[in-house]
């Protein structure tokens, strides 16, 4: 019961660090304007996203333009793009292969091992694809700083990290220790399993002089 609950703790906190990576994708916050230093103007706020800016005004009109070229976006932007899709797509492989391999499911009840084996599988998938979310709001994030403090970028042309970079950096800790808690939970079963029964015993005449 305990291995199953380990399991079923680190199934969910991937699950919740998926939709969570779903959430940050889709956000138009992954940068927005800056209010730091002299003579800014307030009145209204810029974000960018991944597919789309978004105007805020003071008075809560918000509008929003969709990228209309794909070829003419920021290298960090495509690659953003696509290490995002990469790792949702990734995390939703991850949760079919865990679910055959928990041990809560009949799915290849018959074999304990090799079901531990696809479980742990589905942890590293997991694990993959918390890597490529964390590299990719990682990056995004530093680009945004490296532009921050250029001394060559005008004040008013200045962004800071958005909620969406948040959310992408929670979403790929939950699913990389989601994956963790699959991975260890496999391992540790495996060696009790290992303890529990010896390959072989000794002859008791051996012990003997």
């Amino acid at each position: 019961m305990a291995n199953s609950g380990v399991q079923l703790l680190g199934f969910a906190l991937a699950f919740f660090g998926l939709i969570g990576l779903i959430a940050s994708t889709t956000m138009a916050e992954w940068k927005a304007s800056s209010y730091a230093g002299d003579n800014i103007v307030t009145a209204q706020a810029m974000y960018q996203g991944l597919w789309k800016s978004c105007v805020s005004q003071s008075t809560g009109q918000i509008q929003c333009k969709v990228y209309d070229s794909l070829l003419e976006l920021p290298t960090e932007v495509q690659a953003t793009r696509a290490l995002m899709i990469t790792a949702i797509l990734l995390s939703c492989i991850s949760v079919l292969v865990a679910m055959v391999g928990m041990r809560c499911t009949t799915c290849m009840a018959y074999d304990k091992q090799q079901k531990d084996k696809v479980a742990m599988g589905g942890g590293i998938l997991f694990i993959i694809a918390g890597l490529a979310a964390l590299v990719a709001t990682s990056w995004y994030g530093n680009r945004i700083a490296v532009h921050f403090y250029n001394p060559l970028t005008p004040t008013n042309a200045r962004y800071e990290f958005g909620k969406a970079l948040f959310v992408g950096w929670g979403s790929a800790a939950l699913t990389i220790l989601g994956g963790a808690f699959l991975c260890c939970n496999c391992m540790g079963g495996n060696t009790a399993q290992a303890r529990r029964y010896p390959k072989s015993a000794g002859s008791p005449g051996k012990d003997y002089v």
